[in-house]
Order: C-alpha cells, then sequence, then structure tokens
C-alpha cells in the first residue's frame, strides 16, 4: 500500500498530499476558500491547482478504502486463503497501518484522517482472521463446530474495539493540544518517525508475496484488484503532491524533501505492484495450458485402464 495512508495537517506531516499540507484556516483568513474542503478538511484552498490536489488526495483515499475488500471476498470464495495469500503479506502490510495509526495519533491529525486510518487495520484484521481462519480449518481433519463462532465473536468484538477507538483517540489529541511545546515538537518528531518505518513496511510487504507467487507458480486465490487499487492509490497519491508545485509560494525543493520519504515509499510500491502485475498475466497464460495437458493425459490414460480391466475380465 501506499506509505502514507492518510492526510496530513502540518507543513511537515505525513501527508496525501499538499493539499493537506497547510495549518487550519478559518475566519478572515480564508475569504476566498472553497467551503466544502474548509468544512469536512479544515483546509482553506483558494486556487485551482491545489483544489485539484485535493480531489486527487481524495480519490486515492478512496482507493485505498477500497483495495482490501476484493481480497476478502475473493477469500471468502476461494476458501483457501492460506495457500494463496503469504502471511508475510499480511505482516508486513499490518505493520504499516500500525505504525502510520501511530504517525497519525502523534501528530495530531484530523477526525477524518483517524478513521480512515482505522479502516485500513480494521480491513487487515479481517484479512487475518480469514487467514487463521482457514489455515485452522483446511489444516484439521475433521470440522469444529467452535471454530466458526470463536472467529465471528472476535470479529465482532475487534469491530466495536475499531468502532470506539476513533472517538478516545480524537478525545484525547483535544488534550494533547495543550501541552508544552517541546513535549509536543517531540511527539511530532516521533510521529514522523513512524512514517518513515511505514514506507519500509509497505515496501517490505510485497517481497513476500512475488516470491510466494513465483513458488507456486500462480496466483489463483488473490484478487488482482487489490493490487490494481494500490496502484491507483499510489499513483494519484504522487499526483497530488505533483500538481500543486505550481501554487507554491515557498521553496519547491523544501517541500519536496520533506515529501521525499513518503513519496519515494509510494512510488516503490507502484513499481512493485506492477511485478505483481506481471505475474498475474504470465501465470493466468499458463495455468490453461497445465490444465490442458492434465486433460490429455487423462484422456491417453483411460483407453490403456479399460483395455486392462477388460484382460483381467478374461
Amino acid at each position: 500500500m501506499a506509505t502514507t495512508r492518510f492526510p496530513g495537517k502540518g507543513g511537515d506531516d505525513v501527508a496525501m498530499g499538499a493539499n493537506f499540507s497547510n495549518p487550519t484556516l478559518s475566519g478572515p483568513f480564508c475569504v476566498n476558500g472553497t467551503g466544502w474542503i474548509l468544512y469536512l478538511l479544515e483546509e482553506c484552498v483558494d486556487n485551482v491547482w491545489e483544489y485539484w490536489s485535493v480531489i486527487i488526495g481524495l480519490i486515492s483515499m478512496f482507493c485505498f478504502l477500497l483495495s482490501t475488500l476484493p481480497q476478502v471476498y475473493e477469500a471468502n470464495r476461494n476458501g483457501k486463503v492460506e495457500e494463496a495469500m503469504s502471511f508475510g503479506f499480511l505482516f508486513f502490510l499490518f505493520s504499516g497501518d500500525l505504525t502510520s495509526f501511530a504517525g497519525c495519533y502523534l501528530t495530531s491529525q484530523l477526525p477524518i484522517q483517524m478513521v480512515t486510518v482505522v479502516f485500513y487495520m480494521f480491513t487487515d484484521m479481517v484479512l487475518f482472521s480469514q487467514y487463521l481462519y482457514y489455515k485452522i480449518k483446511n489444516s484439521s481433519t475433521r470440522e469444529n463446530p467452535h471454530l466458526k463462532w470463536a472467529c465471528l465473536l472476535w470479529c465482532g468484538s475487534a469491530s466495536l474495539f475499531f468502532l470506539v477507538l476513533p472517538k478516545l483517540i480524537t478525545d484525547d489529541n483535544a488534550s494533547l493540544d495543550t501541552q508544552s511545546h517541546d513535549k509536543s515538537h517531540t511527539m511530532e518528531m516521533s510521529g514522523y518517525v513512524c512514517g518513515y518505518l511505514a514506507s519500509i513496511f509497505y515496501l517490505s510487504s510485497r517481497f513476500p508475496q512475488l516470491h510466494k507467487n513465483f513458488r507456486r507458480h500462480s496466483t489463483e486465490g488473490t484478487s488482482y484488484l487489490l493490487f490494481a487499487l494500490a496502484m491507483m492509490g499510489n499513483g494519484t497519491y504522487g499526483l497530488s503532491v505533483i500538481v500543486v508545485l505550481p501554487a507554491l509560494k515557498g521553496s519547491r525543493r523544501a517541500f519536496l524533501l520533506k515529501h521525499l520519504p513518503w513519496l519515494i515509499g509510494s512510488l516503490g510500491v507502484l513499481v512493485l505492484d506492477f511485478f505483481v502485475t506481471a505475474q498475474f498475466i504470465m501465470y493466468r497464460k499458463s495455468n490453461p495450458a497445465k490444465k490442458s495437458t492434465s486433460l490429455v493425459r487423462v484422456q491417453e490414460v483411460e483407453p490403456l485402464l479399460y483395455e486392462e480391466e477388460e484382460l483381467s475380465a478374461l
């Protein structure tokens, strides 16, 4: 996934784009700002470059919000997710979202950002639960009636936790704003460190899945929409940062340096997802050939079996 899967609020934030990089402006400071953006994101946007940066940034967020849902459906339909998905992929993906959440909390992001990153963690939890459920179910020799209920109970309790979590965090953030400047600066720097860690985790997530696909010579059981939507999210994220450059009043170099780690992470994941796409194309073409070869072999063996049966009857 993208290395910064939530928008930022401060000048050095782990931001989704420059459209979210200014402090909150209201009243006389944002006379010509776009109303709905000011209300929803508490961001003053008063020129066409920043406006389109916001739109593209929201498209990027929407792509990431939908990216894991096709894989949840595919895992439920296929029932062999433990054979298709790499545990390392899920582990690094969840670690990236967890550190992104920590960075979002430590840098006192907006409520919409809290809800977004919590949703990412929720979908990761669903993928993990599916993985463990089918791994236990398929490895067991007999049906366990309590397994499904245990899984439902776990998902239900986790869902309640993730529903309450944004409220607890936003309430706690209000108290963080009253802390001393030095302590607040230290927490903010810790949040940026979490952003760097998230970048590393997201980049690392693709290698276990690439290895597993290569070892299996198949992508069956994984949904390509998971990676396609992630590619769209990473691409639009980078575009949302580039689009705002003509409207910058300060140094463009300083701006790019502030966003460079997350741009590298997003573009790095985007490149790795092209390799995943190549695997989907290669193995989709090879699988029908394997099936047709196996059918030919069965057809060749069947007459021999009939002849052996006739001879034994005589």
